[in-house]
Protein backbone atom coordinates (compact mmCIF):
# COMPACT_ATOMS: atom_id res chain seq x y z
CA UNK A 1 0.00 0.00 0.00
CA UNK A 2 0.96 3.44 -1.04
CA UNK A 3 1.50 5.50 2.13
CA UNK A 4 0.00 9.13 1.41
CA UNK A 5 -1.47 10.49 4.44
CA UNK A 6 0.40 9.06 8.08
CA UNK A 7 -0.71 10.74 11.71
CA UNK A 8 1.44 11.70 14.64
CA UNK A 9 0.88 12.02 18.23
CA UNK A 10 2.68 12.66 21.49
CA UNK A 11 1.58 10.52 24.48
CA UNK A 12 1.93 10.10 28.44
CA UNK A 13 4.51 12.29 30.11
CA UNK A 14 5.77 14.88 28.40
CA UNK A 15 9.80 14.97 27.25
CA UNK A 16 12.24 17.57 26.14
CA UNK A 17 12.64 16.50 22.16
CA UNK A 18 9.24 15.70 21.04
CA UNK A 19 8.95 18.66 18.89
CA UNK A 20 12.21 18.04 17.04
CA UNK A 21 10.61 14.32 16.52
CA UNK A 22 7.29 16.10 15.00
CA UNK A 23 9.60 18.40 13.11
CA UNK A 24 11.69 15.75 11.04
CA UNK A 25 8.70 13.43 10.65
CA UNK A 26 6.97 16.30 9.02
CA UNK A 27 9.50 17.99 6.93
CA UNK A 28 10.97 14.28 6.07
CA UNK A 29 7.47 13.77 4.97
CA UNK A 30 6.86 16.28 3.02
CA UNK A 31 9.74 15.67 1.21
CA UNK A 32 8.29 12.29 -0.11
CA UNK A 33 5.08 14.04 -0.61
CA UNK A 34 3.15 12.53 2.67
CA UNK A 35 0.71 14.44 4.65
CA UNK A 36 0.87 14.22 7.97
CA UNK A 37 -1.63 14.88 10.37
CA UNK A 38 -1.34 16.00 13.96
CA UNK A 39 -3.24 13.97 16.62
CA UNK A 40 -3.67 16.50 19.76
CA UNK A 41 -3.47 15.35 22.99
CA UNK A 42 -2.33 11.65 23.13
CA UNK A 43 -4.90 9.99 21.07
CA UNK A 44 -8.26 12.13 22.54
CA UNK A 45 -7.70 13.88 18.76
CA UNK A 46 -8.95 11.10 17.23
CA UNK A 47 -12.06 10.22 19.26
CA UNK A 48 -15.06 11.17 17.32
CA UNK A 49 -16.66 14.12 19.61
CA UNK A 50 -12.85 16.21 19.04
CA UNK A 51 -12.95 16.45 15.33
CA UNK A 52 -11.18 20.47 15.88
CA UNK A 53 -8.03 18.29 17.60
CA UNK A 54 -6.38 16.33 13.69
CA UNK A 55 -5.41 19.09 12.19
CA UNK A 56 -2.77 19.16 9.04
CA UNK A 57 0.94 20.10 9.83
CA UNK A 58 2.92 21.70 7.61
CA UNK A 59 6.78 22.62 7.35
CA UNK A 60 6.36 26.30 8.05
CA UNK A 61 4.76 25.20 11.30
CA UNK A 62 7.07 22.99 12.47
CA UNK A 63 10.41 24.15 11.19
CA UNK A 64 11.03 26.36 14.29
CA UNK A 65 10.24 24.31 16.71
CA UNK A 66 13.83 22.27 17.15
CA UNK A 67 14.65 24.27 20.41
CA UNK A 68 11.12 24.10 21.85
CA UNK A 69 10.51 22.21 25.04
CA UNK A 70 6.96 20.10 25.68
CA UNK A 71 5.01 19.46 22.50
CA UNK A 72 3.09 21.14 20.30
CA UNK A 73 0.61 18.57 20.27
CA UNK A 74 0.18 18.38 23.52
CA UNK A 75 -0.09 14.99 25.49
CA UNK A 76 -2.02 13.07 28.23
CA UNK A 77 -1.25 9.77 30.24
CA UNK A 78 -4.88 9.60 30.99
CA UNK A 79 -5.76 8.90 26.97
CA UNK A 80 -6.38 5.25 26.68
CA UNK A 81 -9.24 4.35 24.10
CA UNK A 82 -9.39 1.25 25.50
CA UNK A 83 -10.40 2.67 29.04
CA UNK A 84 -11.30 6.15 28.51
CA UNK A 85 -13.21 7.45 31.19
CA UNK A 86 -16.26 10.14 30.05
CA UNK A 87 -17.99 12.98 31.81
CA UNK A 88 -20.57 10.29 33.25
CA UNK A 89 -17.22 8.70 35.46
CA UNK A 90 -17.81 5.70 33.78
CA UNK A 91 -14.99 3.71 31.94
CA UNK A 92 -16.07 3.20 27.91
CA UNK A 93 -14.09 1.47 25.04
CA UNK A 94 -13.50 3.46 22.18
CA UNK A 95 -11.34 1.72 20.48
CA UNK A 96 -13.63 1.31 17.06
CA UNK A 97 -14.88 4.80 16.73
CA UNK A 98 -10.90 5.81 16.88
CA UNK A 99 -10.34 3.16 14.17
CA UNK A 100 -13.57 4.52 12.30
CA UNK A 101 -12.30 8.03 12.78
CA UNK A 102 -8.67 7.31 11.60
CA UNK A 103 -10.20 5.52 8.76
CA UNK A 104 -12.50 8.93 7.69
CA UNK A 105 -9.72 11.01 8.26
CA UNK A 106 -7.36 8.77 5.32
CA UNK A 107 -4.56 8.10 7.93
CA UNK A 108 -2.22 4.76 6.57
CA UNK A 109 -0.29 5.11 9.39
CA UNK A 110 -0.33 5.89 12.98
CA UNK A 111 3.65 7.37 14.44
CA UNK A 112 3.01 6.84 18.32
CA UNK A 113 6.06 8.93 19.94
CA UNK A 114 5.16 7.64 23.98
CA UNK A 115 7.05 5.17 26.52
CA UNK A 116 5.97 1.71 27.69
CA UNK A 117 2.54 2.71 28.01
CA UNK A 118 1.52 4.50 25.18
CA UNK A 119 2.89 1.88 23.00
CA UNK A 120 1.33 -1.05 24.51
CA UNK A 121 -1.94 1.25 23.57
CA UNK A 122 -0.38 1.74 20.07
CA UNK A 123 0.23 -2.27 19.73
CA UNK A 124 -3.24 -2.92 20.64
CA UNK A 125 -4.60 -0.33 17.91
CA UNK A 126 -1.86 -2.05 15.41
CA UNK A 127 -3.72 -5.59 15.91
CA UNK A 128 -6.91 -4.15 15.07
CA UNK A 129 -6.00 -2.96 11.71
CA UNK A 130 -4.13 0.31 12.22
CA UNK A 131 -0.95 0.49 10.98
CA UNK A 132 1.87 1.69 13.40
CA UNK A 133 5.37 2.02 14.02
CA UNK A 134 6.59 3.70 17.37
CA UNK A 135 8.71 6.00 18.49
CA UNK A 136 10.21 5.33 22.08
CA UNK A 137 10.27 8.64 24.40
CA UNK A 138 10.63 8.66 28.29
CA UNK A 139 13.18 10.47 30.35
CA UNK A 140 13.78 8.09 32.42
CA UNK A 141 15.58 5.57 29.89
CA UNK A 142 14.00 2.54 30.68
CA UNK A 143 13.02 1.26 27.39
CA UNK A 144 14.08 -2.29 26.95
CA UNK A 145 13.89 -1.76 23.16
CA UNK A 146 16.16 0.60 22.53
CA UNK A 147 19.63 1.81 23.81
CA UNK A 148 18.47 5.11 24.93
CA UNK A 149 16.48 7.83 24.52
CA UNK A 150 15.51 10.96 24.08
CA UNK A 151 14.71 13.69 26.69
CA UNK A 152 17.33 11.76 29.31
CA UNK A 153 20.20 13.15 28.37
CA UNK A 154 18.60 16.54 28.85
CA UNK A 155 17.33 15.46 32.69
CA UNK A 156 20.31 14.53 33.71
CA UNK A 157 21.89 17.75 32.84
CA UNK A 158 19.13 19.96 34.73
CA UNK A 159 19.81 17.43 37.86
CA UNK A 160 23.78 17.88 37.30
CA UNK A 161 23.25 21.48 36.67
CA UNK A 162 20.94 21.51 40.13
CA UNK A 163 23.71 19.91 41.93
CA UNK A 164 26.18 22.20 40.93
CA UNK A 165 24.37 24.94 42.78
CA UNK A 166 23.13 23.07 45.53
CA UNK A 167 26.94 22.40 46.28
CA UNK A 168 27.89 26.27 46.88
CA UNK A 169 25.28 26.88 49.00
CA UNK A 170 25.93 23.62 50.95
CA UNK A 171 29.53 24.57 51.14
CA UNK A 172 28.46 28.03 52.54
CA UNK A 173 25.88 26.64 55.11
CA UNK A 174 28.08 23.38 55.83
CA UNK A 175 24.67 21.46 55.34
CA UNK A 176 24.51 18.04 53.80
CA UNK A 177 21.65 18.98 51.03
CA UNK A 178 19.53 15.95 49.36
CA UNK A 179 18.02 16.35 45.82
CA UNK A 180 15.32 13.76 44.47
CA UNK A 181 15.35 13.12 40.93
CA UNK A 182 12.80 11.19 38.58
CA UNK A 183 12.72 7.49 39.08
CA UNK A 184 9.90 6.01 40.06
CA UNK A 185 11.22 2.52 38.78
CA UNK A 186 14.77 3.17 37.89
CA UNK A 187 17.25 5.01 38.97
CA UNK A 188 18.51 6.27 35.80
CA UNK A 189 18.67 9.60 36.13
CA UNK A 190 19.74 9.52 39.88
CA UNK A 191 23.54 7.76 38.92
CA UNK A 192 24.05 9.47 35.77
CA UNK A 193 23.28 12.99 37.78
CA UNK A 194 24.80 11.79 40.76
CA UNK A 195 28.25 10.78 38.78
CA UNK A 196 28.23 14.22 36.71
CA UNK A 197 27.40 15.85 39.92
CA UNK A 198 29.55 14.83 42.28
CA UNK A 199 27.00 13.33 44.55
CA UNK A 200 28.74 11.71 47.77
CA UNK A 201 25.66 9.43 47.75
CA UNK A 202 23.01 7.91 45.29
CA UNK A 203 19.87 6.03 46.45
CA UNK A 204 18.23 4.33 43.61
CA UNK A 205 14.93 1.64 43.60
CA UNK A 206 17.33 -0.61 42.28
CA UNK A 207 19.33 -1.01 45.68
CA UNK A 208 17.79 -0.87 48.57
CA UNK A 209 19.27 0.95 50.99
CA UNK A 210 20.30 0.92 54.79
CA UNK A 211 20.30 4.50 56.24
CA UNK A 212 22.73 3.46 58.92
CA UNK A 213 25.31 2.66 56.42
CA UNK A 214 24.33 5.77 54.59
CA UNK A 215 25.24 8.16 57.79
CA UNK A 216 28.14 6.00 58.37
CA UNK A 217 29.27 7.04 55.16
CA UNK A 218 28.47 10.72 55.37
CA UNK A 219 30.39 10.46 59.01
CA UNK A 220 33.67 9.44 57.15
CA UNK A 221 33.39 12.29 54.30
CA UNK A 222 32.78 14.72 57.33
CA UNK A 223 35.27 13.90 59.35
CA UNK A 224 38.16 14.01 56.06
CA UNK A 225 37.70 17.90 56.59
CA UNK A 226 34.72 18.28 53.98
CA UNK A 227 31.87 20.07 56.02
CA UNK A 228 28.97 19.41 53.63
CA UNK A 229 27.85 16.37 51.96
CA UNK A 230 25.44 16.15 48.51
CA UNK A 231 23.17 13.22 47.97
CA UNK A 232 21.23 11.92 44.80
CA UNK A 233 17.80 9.87 45.55
CA UNK A 234 15.58 8.93 43.10
CA UNK A 235 12.05 8.84 43.37
CA UNK A 236 11.19 5.46 43.91
CA UNK A 237 14.24 4.58 46.03
CA UNK A 238 13.15 2.56 49.56
CA UNK A 239 15.37 1.48 52.59
CA UNK A 240 15.89 -1.89 52.80
CA UNK A 241 13.27 -2.16 56.02
CA UNK A 242 10.83 -1.32 53.35
CA UNK A 243 11.08 -2.56 50.10
CA UNK A 244 9.04 -5.86 49.52
CA UNK A 245 11.45 -7.64 47.09
CA UNK A 246 9.13 -7.71 44.21
CA UNK A 247 10.80 -5.53 41.04
CA UNK A 248 8.74 -2.56 40.71
CA UNK A 249 7.50 -3.01 36.99
CA UNK A 250 6.28 -6.36 38.49
CA UNK A 251 3.72 -3.94 41.10
CA UNK A 252 5.68 -3.45 43.89
CA UNK A 253 4.25 -0.51 45.88
CA UNK A 254 4.92 3.62 45.10
CA UNK A 255 6.44 5.43 47.96
CA UNK A 256 6.18 9.45 47.66
CA UNK A 257 8.96 11.95 49.40
CA UNK A 258 12.13 9.45 48.95
CA UNK A 259 14.23 12.59 49.86
CA UNK A 260 12.25 13.81 52.72
CA UNK A 261 12.30 10.38 54.26
CA UNK A 262 15.98 9.50 53.75
CA UNK A 263 16.22 13.22 55.52
CA UNK A 264 14.18 12.21 58.66
CA UNK A 265 15.98 8.66 58.88
CA UNK A 266 19.58 10.58 58.24
CA UNK A 267 18.76 13.43 61.14
CA UNK A 268 17.51 10.80 63.08
CA UNK A 269 21.33 9.23 62.90
CA UNK A 270 23.44 12.59 62.79
CA UNK A 271 21.61 15.16 65.07
CA UNK A 272 24.68 17.58 64.12
CA UNK A 273 24.07 17.56 60.42
CA UNK A 274 22.00 20.19 58.69
CA UNK A 275 20.09 18.57 56.31
CA UNK A 276 18.01 20.60 53.62
CA UNK A 277 15.94 18.47 50.92
CA UNK A 278 15.43 19.99 47.19
CA UNK A 279 12.53 18.12 44.84
CA UNK A 280 13.26 18.69 41.37
CA UNK A 281 10.35 17.19 40.17
CA UNK A 282 9.48 18.42 36.57
CA UNK A 283 11.21 20.57 36.61
CA UNK A 284 13.51 17.82 34.23
CA UNK A 285 10.58 17.57 31.97
CA UNK A 286 10.36 21.13 30.56
CA UNK A 287 12.66 23.45 28.53
CA UNK A 288 14.88 23.37 25.97
CA UNK A 289 16.15 19.74 24.96
CA UNK A 290 20.20 19.35 24.83
CA UNK A 291 21.58 19.03 21.73
CA UNK A 292 21.97 15.02 21.73
CA UNK A 293 18.58 14.99 22.55
CA UNK A 294 17.39 16.98 19.37
CA UNK A 295 19.93 15.33 16.89
CA UNK A 296 18.76 12.23 18.52
CA UNK A 297 14.88 12.63 18.32
CA UNK A 298 15.66 14.11 14.77
CA UNK A 299 16.88 11.02 13.26
CA UNK A 300 14.23 8.85 14.95
CA UNK A 301 11.65 10.57 13.20
CA UNK A 302 13.09 10.70 10.11
CA UNK A 303 13.30 7.42 10.54
CA UNK A 304 9.93 6.67 11.48
CA UNK A 305 8.71 7.74 8.46
CA UNK A 306 11.29 5.48 6.36
CA UNK A 307 10.44 2.66 7.76
CA UNK A 308 6.60 3.93 7.01
CA UNK A 309 7.64 4.15 3.35
CA UNK A 310 9.02 0.73 3.26
CA UNK A 311 5.51 -0.49 4.17
CA UNK A 312 6.69 -1.83 7.71
CA UNK A 313 4.35 -1.80 10.47
CA UNK A 314 4.00 -2.76 14.23
CA UNK A 315 7.60 -2.01 14.82
CA UNK A 316 9.85 0.77 17.25
CA UNK A 317 12.26 2.93 16.03
CA UNK A 318 15.10 1.68 18.22
CA UNK A 319 18.58 3.67 18.75
CA UNK A 320 21.22 0.75 18.66
CA UNK A 321 24.33 3.24 18.18
CA UNK A 322 25.79 4.22 15.78
CA UNK A 323 22.40 3.13 14.16
CA UNK A 324 18.85 3.65 13.78
CA UNK A 325 16.75 -0.04 13.53
CA UNK A 326 13.78 -1.32 13.73
CA UNK A 327 13.10 -3.24 16.26
CA UNK A 328 8.69 -5.32 17.36
CA UNK A 329 6.84 -2.91 19.07
CA UNK A 330 6.01 -5.54 21.63
CA UNK A 331 9.90 -5.14 22.75
CA UNK A 332 8.75 -1.41 24.16
CA UNK A 333 6.06 -3.13 26.03
CA UNK A 334 7.61 -5.91 27.65
CA UNK A 335 9.32 -5.09 30.93
CA UNK A 336 11.41 -1.93 32.02
CA UNK A 337 15.19 -1.66 31.62
CA UNK A 338 16.75 -1.28 35.19
CA UNK A 339 19.74 -0.64 36.26
CA UNK A 340 22.22 -3.80 37.15
CA UNK A 341 23.72 -3.66 40.98
CA UNK A 342 26.74 -5.11 39.31
CA UNK A 343 26.88 -3.08 36.17
CA UNK A 344 29.98 -1.18 35.09
CA UNK A 345 28.49 2.00 35.88
CA UNK A 346 27.67 0.99 39.22
CA UNK A 347 30.93 0.06 39.68
CA UNK A 348 32.71 2.74 38.42
CA UNK A 349 30.35 5.44 40.70
CA UNK A 350 31.73 3.03 43.65
CA UNK A 351 34.99 4.06 41.92
CA UNK A 352 34.95 7.28 42.96
CA UNK A 353 33.58 7.28 46.08
CA UNK A 354 30.07 7.65 45.41
CA UNK A 355 27.71 5.13 48.00
CA UNK A 356 24.84 3.48 47.67
CA UNK A 357 23.58 2.56 51.08
CA UNK A 358 24.32 -0.92 50.91
CA UNK A 359 27.72 -1.37 51.31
Amino acid sequence: MRIRRIAINTGGGDCPGLNAVIRAVVLHAHQRGVEVIGIEDGLDGLLPNKPAMARRLNPAEVWPILPRGGTILGTTNRGDPFAYRGHDGQVHDLSSALLARAHELGIDLLISVGGDGSQAIALRLHELGLPVIGVPKTIDNDLEATVETFGFGTAVQVASDALDRLRTTAESHDRIMLLEVMGRDTGWIALHAGIAGGADVVLIPEIPHDPARVAAHLRRVLASGRRFALIVVAEGALPAAMHDGSPRDQGARIQGGAAHRAALDLGARLPEAELRVTVLGHVQRGGTPTAYDRLLATRLGVEAVEAALRGESGVLVSSQPPDICMVPLTMACSRVRRVDPGSQLVRHARGVGINFGDL
